[in-house]
């Protein structure tokens, strides 16, 4: 049985199920997969390809990418649990099919406990790959069954968060006559740039990438550009929509930030512990990540039934439902938003988890 880890998180010690560090050394193969929980169901989190540091760099990401995933499965109202995994390496030299399907081979040993799907430095085509060696594999390539790109109601779920925080703030959900900066135009930010634009928001944009700035330009010519992230949170704008790194908003951001509303697809987002507090304290509204972001694992766990993008996107359109909820209840317990989310992720896992109890 493998050594079971604990993580500091937001103030907690959180204790992992499990913890598996994977090694095949002739394809080069080096991965950690961590499973959170299993109260709601196997786990289902991607799987991140980068080139870490070390091997205790990697192992930090995995247990925190994990923990996230068990919250944000929970609110996604998904009965599955909160797994991820990582591949240590550079995607675009140590990737390999060897490595892919030696991969496939540990996941498969886990026996349905973790599910795994695309993340940074994977995509379904390499989702297929490992699909040869497992079963437990999502987000495959359409050819092969699959969804194939989750980006589609990643930036869709974002929408219908960002349409109930203008509800809450404005008392409309829509963005319309809106200005609203997306930070990060590349897979999620462009399709919500079409989003924002079909509902009549104005739209300013920035990116690293020269490339997917001029892509966006080129179907909304009538976007304003700005050079980078620094830029956009002092731009007069009325939602903030942070789409590309986490940990966007840092100290130097929030007090910066001119806009009412945060929420975009960015992973954590909040740079440290408290950050929560000191957008609440500045009446600055923030729309959890990995509340609105879930469109994208809504999406792939679809898959696991038998794939149906109506299905799955029907389900994505209640984050608009989910958001709202996680506002109202933040009101009512004067709290901020985040720790709203986290309260009634913990409350679905510990009353849905608690009927796995009940023998059958």
């Amino acid at each position: 049985m493998p050594n079971v880890f604990g993580s500091p998180h937001k103030g907690s010690e959180p204790r992992h199920e499990q913890v598996v560090f994977c090694q095949d050394e002739a394809s080069g193969l080096r991965a950690i997969i961590a499973i959170y929980s299993t109260a709601l169901g196997p786990s289902l989190g991607g799987t991140r390809f980068y080139p870490y540091g070390s091997e205790e760099e990697a192992l930090t990401d995995v247990l925190n990418l994990s923990r996230g995933m068990a919250y944000k499965n929970a609110l996604a109202g998904l009965d599955l649990g909160g797994g991820k995994a990582v591949i240590i390496g550079d995607p675009a030299v140590d990737k390999s099919e060897a490595l892919l399907r030696a991969y496939g081979r540990f996941v498969q040993t886990l026996n349905g406990r973790y599910y795994t799907a695309c993340d940074v430095g994977t995509y379904s085509e390499d989702m297929d790959v490992i699909a040869r060696e497992s079963r437990y594999v999502t987000g495959r390539t359409v050819a092969h069954g699959g969804a194939g790109d989750s980006s589609i109601l990643t930036a869709f779920g974002v929408f219908q968060g960002m349409r109930a925080a203008a509800e809450t703030v404005w008392g409309a959900p829509t963005l319309r006559g809106r200005r609203v900066g997306v930070e990060g135009v590349g897979k999620v930010g462009h399709r919500l740039v079409e989003h924002l634009r079909e509902d009549g928001a104005d739209v300013v944009i920035c990116d690293v990438n020269e490339a997917a700035v001029e892509r966006v330009r080129a179907q909304h010519p009538e976007v304003e550009v700005v050079p980078d992230k620094d830029a956009m949170v002092r731009t007069e704008l009325d939602v903030y929509a942070p789409c590309a790194l986490g940990g966007s908003l840092d100290d130097d951001a929030v007090p910066a930030l001119k806009a009412r509303i945060v929420c975009g697809a960015a992973n954590n987002q909040l740079a440290h512990t408290g950050i929560e507090k000191s957008l609440a304290d500045r009446d600055v509204l923030y729309a959890p990540d990995y509340v609105v972001n879930s469109g994208g694992v809504i999406q792939v766990a679809d898959e696991i039934d038998g794939f149906d993008f109506d299905r799955a996107k029907a389900r994505a359109t209640g984050i608009f439902e989910t958001t709202r909820k996680i506002f109202a209840l933040a009101a009512d317990e004067g709290v901020p938003p985040a720790v709203a989310a986290d309260r009634l992720a913990e409350r679905r896992m510990s009353e849905i988890g608690r009927l796995r109890g009940i023998l059958v």
